[in-house]
């Protein structure tokens, strides 16, 4: 039965009509950085077909690098935010909610031959993994800089008439990159050996934010343990450092936790006994809602499907026997809504006969 998926979610000023979550991800179809009418068709067709909240692809806050595609859309500008207004005005015709995920890539090469940021790349110590050295290791000015623009890119957004936004924290880019002991090196306030210590800017950027958007805008923050440098990397070895971690980030204003995983049935502490995923851990530790994420209606995980292995629809049963279990609030699903805009009404329907397999093909298409 999947009526706990289809049950509705209210949070301060967010209301869904249900659980599904999609996913962000980047398209690189915003030529210049700009979304286009077909950016703006593609997410109306997966508002118009119960998709419960819709987090956008990854947009770059107001730094000169903090986009390494020029093709991924930007979250500044008079031109670029004309077209998210588009944006969020199709989905709200047909009656979505959205949030725009705010992104900066921090220290991590462009994907163009032909093309380089139109600046200097930022990272917290010049490092892109450990011990390899790359951009520049950020001022305390260029520091502050990022962070006034993660509080305008918010602020934007709320104007725009987007009912949330979501703060990209995780896979290795800069917000992670800071709180990664790997690439984050600073004798300053914002490094140190504790992770605590580590978080202090994205504490900040919420802060900030917080102040831009006021107390009752949701604010979320996608998290992981792994990152793209290092799939097996973790920061947080125990509940009680995940507990200490998550509640700097709650304490300084996120209000719904975004916990990234390659496969969401997979114990976040095995060696404890428990089968709680990330987004189960985070929700206990921190009583605060999460969205679970990681190869969601598929048998195969994402990374994979970047070097061209396809993935089949999977069972939902155990997905709806940990949200029944009240382990997390809202389901985050990637690839099977890009491959299908259709994917949450058939599941509403039962019409799962129908679901699609996943092929690396759609990553190229607006479908």
């Amino acid at each position: 039965m999947t009526d706990g998926l289809f049950s509705p979610f209210f949070y301060k000023s967010l209301t869904l009509a249900n659980r599904i979550v999609m996913a962000p991800m980047t398209r690189s179809h915003s030529p210049g950085g700009v979304p286009t009418q077909e950016v703006a068709a593609y997410y109306r067709r997966r508002a118009a077909a119960d998709v419960g909240l819709i987090v956008s692809e990854g947009t770059g806050v107001n730094r000169p690098a903090s986009l390494n595609d020029p093709n991924v859309p930007r979250f500044h500008g008079e031109a670029e935010l004309a077209g998210w207004q588009h944006v969020i005005d199709e989905v709200h015709a047909v009656g979505g909610v959205m949030a725009p995920q705010l992104w900066h890539v921090g220290g991590v090469r462009t994907r163009h031959d032909s093309w380089t940021p139109p600046g200097p790349y930022d990272s917290p110590s010049g490092l892109s993994r450990p011990g390899k050295t790359f951009g520049q290791a950020m001022a305390d000015h260029e520091v502050a800089d990022a962070i006034a623009a993660f509080a305008q890119a918010a602020a934007d957004a709320k104007r725009l008439g987007f009912e949330a936004v979501e703060l990209h924290g995780a896979h290795g880019y800069l917000i992670d990159q800071f709180f990664w002991e790997g690439t984050n090196e600073r004798a300053d306030p914002y490094g140190g050996p504790s992770l605590v210590e580590r978080s202090r800017f994205a504490a900040d950027i919420l802060r900030a934010v917080r102040a831009a958007v006021g107390p009752d805008y949701p604010i979320i923050i996608r998290l992981s343990q792994w990152k793209q440098q290092d799939y097996a990397v973790r920061m947080a070895n125990s509940p009680a450092e995940m507990q200490v971690w998550l509640g700097t980030l709650v304490d300084a204003g996120a209000d719904i936790l975004h916990c990234s995983q390659r496969r969401f049935w997979e114990p976040e502490f095995a060696d404890d006994g428990s089968d709680l995923n990330f987004a189960g851990w985070a929700k206990q530790l921190t009583g605060r809602p999460t969205i679970t994420v990681g190869s969601v209606g598929l048998s195969g995980e994402f990374i994979a499907a970047f070097g061209g292995e396809g993935s089949e629809p999977a069972s939902l049963d155990e997905l709806l026997r940990r949200l029944d279990r009240g382990d997390f609030d809202l389901v985050g699903v990637g690839r099977a809504l890009l491959q299908d805009p259709l994917w949450a009404t058939k599941v509403k329907e039962g019409r799962t006969d129908e679901l699609h397999s996943f092929r690396q093909a759609a990553l190229a298409t607006l479908s």
